[in-house]
C-alpha cells in the first residue's frame, strides 16, 4: 500500500495496566508476538486455556494482552508505514458528535425488562474512573492522522486518550450523579424501586451483599415463577450479570496514570478553528450535563421512552423514594432489635445481667 499517508491503530490505555504509570510509549510484552503465534500454532485449544493464565500474566484479560502485542506487532513490523497509535481508557458514547447521548450498559436500572438490579459493586470510591466520550477519541485519531501524514518520524507516535490527568472524576461522583441524581431526576417509565448502588471496598462484604440482595431474590423468584407455571429467568439473568461484574471489578479497584504529554502537544498545534471542529480538549467535558445526557440517552434511545412520560415517572418516583426510605428504616430497626437481643442473650450467658 504505496499511497498510505497515516495508519492509525486503535489500542487501549489499558494495555500496559500492570504499570500503574503509563507514559506515551510502547513497553517490551512477554512472551514476543512472534512467540505467541508460533505458539498457538502447534497447541491446541484446550491446552492454550491452560497456558492462558500463565501468558497473560498480571493482565486481567486477553484483551489487554493482545492489544499490548498488537502494539509490539506495529513496531517490529511496520517498516516504513506512517503508523501512529491512539490509547483511549474506558470509552463511553458522544459527548456532543453527532448528539449528546450516552449509550452504555445499563447498572441498577430494573424496568421494562423487569431484570434485577446490580445494587451492589466492589469499587474503591476515592479511585478516579477515567471516562472519555467517543467522539474526543474520534476527533484525537482524525488529526493524529493529520500530524502523521504531514510530519512523518522515525519512531510511532502514541497518544494516550484519557481524562484521568486532565479532568478526573472518581468512581464516587460518577456513580452519586448518574445514579443518585439524574436516574432519580428523570426515572424511567414503570420503575419498579428506586435506584441505588451501593461501593464496597471489601470483597468479603460485597460477597455477602450480593448473595443476600442479588442471589437470594433470585432464587425465590424463580421459584415463584415455577410455582405459576413459568420459566424461570432470573438466576440466569443474575449469574450474567455477575460476570459481567466480575470483569469490571479490575478497573473499578485501581487507579492509573496515563500520561498524555503527546495529546496536550497535538492540541497546541491546531488552529482555533480546527480545534473548535476537532475537539478533544477533555477539560472542557462537563460530567455533571454529560451524564444527565448520559441517563436521557438511555431512557429515550435504549428504552425508546418519550419525554411526555417525565412527569408520570417522576411522581412514580417520588412515591418509591419515601418507601425506600420506610424499607431502610424498618431495615435498621430489626438489625439494632437483632443486635441487643443477641447481646442481651450474651450478657446473661456470661452472668453478667439477671
Amino acid at each position: 500500500m504505496t499511497n498510505v499517508e497515516a495508519f492509525i491503530h486503535v489500542s487501549t490505555a489499558y494495555c500496559n495496566c500492570y504499570r500503574t504509570d503509563v507514559v506515551e510509549e510502547i513497553y517490551p510484552v512477554e512472551p514476543e508476538p512472534d512467540q505467541v503465534i508460533a505458539l498457538t500454532e502447534w497447541t491446541d485449544d484446550k491446552m492454550l486455556e491452560e497456558l492462558t493464565p500463565i501468558l497473560i500474566a498480571s493482565r486481567p484479560n486477553t484483551y489487554t494482552f493482545t492489544k499490548a502485542l498488537a502494539e509490539r506487532m506495529l513496531q517490529q513490523e511496520r517498516g516504513s508505514l506512517p503508523v501512529a497509535i491512539v490509547r483511549p481508557s474506558i470509552v463511553l458514547s458522544s459527548y456532543r458528535e453527532p448528539v449528546a447521548v450516552i449509550i452504555l450498559v445499563r447498572i441498577n436500572l430494573s424496568y421494562k425488562s423487569r431484570s434485577l438490579a446490580c445494587r451492589n459493586i466492589l469499587c474503591h470510591e476515592d479511585k478516579v474512573a477515567d471516562l472519555v466520550p467517543v467522539d474526543i477519541v474520534i476527533s484525537l485519531m482524525i488529526c493524529a492522522a493529520w500530524r502523521t501524514a504531514t510530519q512523518r518520524t522515525d519512531t510511532i507516535p502514541i497518544y494516550n486518550c484519557c481524562t484521568g490527568q486532565q479532568n478526573p472524576i472518581t468512581w464516587k461522583k460518577f456513580i452519586d450523579l448518574s445514579i443518585f441524581k439524574y436516574c432519580r431526576l428523570h426515572p424511567m417509565d414503570n420503575v419498579l424501586w428506586c435506584p441505588d448502588v451501593r461501593c464496597h471496598s471489601s470483597s468479603m462484604i460485597n460477597t455477602l451483599c450480593v448473595t443476600l440482595q442479588h442471589n437470594v431474590p433470585a432464587y425465590i423468584l424463580d421459584t415463584l415463577a415455577r410455582l405459576k407455571g413459568s420459566r424461570p429467568i432470573m438466576v440466569r439473568k443474575q449469574a450474567k450479570l455477575s460476570k459481567a461484574a466480575k470483569c469490571f471489578e479490575y478497573f473499578t479497584t485501581k487507579q492509573w496514570n496515563f500520561r498524555d504529554h503527546n495529546v496536550r502537544r497535538l492540541r497546541e498545534q491546531l488552529s482555533p478553528e480546527d480545534s473548535k471542529t476537532f475537539m478533544f480538549d477533555v477539560t472542557q467535558i462537563d460530567w455533571s450535563s454529560y451524564l444527565e445526557n448520559y441517563i436521557l440517552g438511555i431512557r429515550q434511545f435504549i428504552l425508546r421512552e418519550s419525554p411526555d412520560t417525565l412527569p408520570a415517572a417522576r411522581s412514580r418516583m417520588t412515591k418509591l423514594y419515601w418507601v425506600h426510605k420506610a424499607v431502610q428504616f424498618v431495615g435498621v430497626i430489626i438489625t439494632l432489635c437483632v443486635f441487643f437481643s443477641l447481646l442481651y442473650f450474651l450478657l446473661r450467658i456470661c452472668g453478667l445481667i439477671v
